[in-house]
């Protein structure tokens, strides 16, 4: 029987970057209504996780960035009390919080947990609905909303911690995972394939020459039929050559046609279409198992229907 596991983490939503940033709580309130609403949530098991052990998260992350983003959030508090601001600007649109290392470190402990459940055969595969999102950390450097690199945290995991010797990360996001590219060029027992709208932010990735790194620019205005065209020319025959024995998913449905941060145009029939492919590779080659965190969408409307499309592939309802 397939199981899919639905991981939410309360500190998550206790993470905020101010009034009318789009990378709210209420995202993840959106996600939850809809399925409930839809009857999905029925059919997936829902979890909780520890934080992430920090020296899981420096597989991926520099020690030092770690320390430095700890010390931050010790000050902040010591500011708030001394009446200072209550927020410490990372990036013009990154801003860390009194929530934010606690539910950066659940985010990540989500992540970690759904790797150990998927490879002990508990669950065939996983989604996180957690937040922030990661796909734009670097090994040493927070940005783009993100401070640690959710899935790439994972990735590193699966491979130190359990031995796979090749696992895949798949970023549909509108905005380039530079984030996890930095983390992972270095690293050929891990590739990574993705899409995304270019020239945009973080106006990067178009470059990369590396065999393992496989990053698809497309053009704005970009629809569902030309998008699938390039996945199953450029994705899927190297993820075929690569056999990956896990696949981590970068899922963000912020390239959702109704989703104002992007301007591609994807619906939520292209992300059930994008999830079965890779929901074929991993069953040939990784017994299924797939791992899928929570990136960008920010139309809650978008992201709801997006989200319940992506899970009733992933739970086969």
């Amino acid at each position: 029987m397939n199981k899919t596991g639905y991981y939410v983490q309360a500190p998550c939503r206790q993470h905020e970057m101010g009034h009318g940033h789009p990378e709210c709580p209420e995202r993840l309130d959106a996600i939850e209504d809809r399925l409930l609403i839809s009857g999905v949530g029925d059919a997936l098991e829902r979890r909780e996780a520890p934080p992430a052990p920090l020296a899981d998260i420096e597989l991926a992350h520099d020690r030092m960035y770690v320390a430095s983003l700890r010390g931050l959030s010790d000050g902040l508090q010591e500011e708030i009390d001394a009446g200072g601001p209550d927020h410490v600007q990372i990036d013009p649109d990154t801003m860390l919080g009194v929530h934010t290392w606690n539910a950066a470190l659940h985010a990540a402990g989500a992540a970690l947990a759904a790797t150990d459940a998927v490879i002990a055969g508990e669950l065939e595969n996983a989604f996180c609905a957690v937040r922030p999102p990661g796909h734009h950390a670097c090994r040493a450097q927070a940005m783009g909303f993100c401070f640690f690199n959710n899935v790439a945290v994972a990735a590193k995991y699966a491979l130190q911690r359990h031995g796979l010797k090749r696992v895949a990360i798949v970023d549909f996001d509108v905005h380039h995972g530079n984030g996890t590219e930095d983390i992972v060029a270095n690293d050929p027992r891990i590739l990574m394939v993705s899409i995304y709208q270019h020239p945009y932010y973080p106006y990067g990735g178009a470059v990369s020459n590396a065999a393992h790194m496989v990053n698809l620019p497309v053009a704005a205005y970009t629809r569902g039929p030309e998008i699938r065209e390039i996945i199953e020319a450029g994705w899927i025959p190297a993820l075929e050559a690569h056999k990956p024995e896990m696949i981590f998913i970068s899922a963000g449905f912020d390239a959702h046609r109704e989703d104002d941060l992007g301007q591609l145009g994807l619906v939520e029939q292209d992300y059930a279409w994008i999830t079965q492919r890779i929901k074929d590779v991993a069953r040939r080659h990784a017994n299924g198992r797939i791992v899928s965190c929570l990136e960008g969408g920010y139309n809650l409307s978008a992201l709801g229907r997006s989200v319940e499309a992506h899970l009733r592939v992933l739970a086969d309802v």
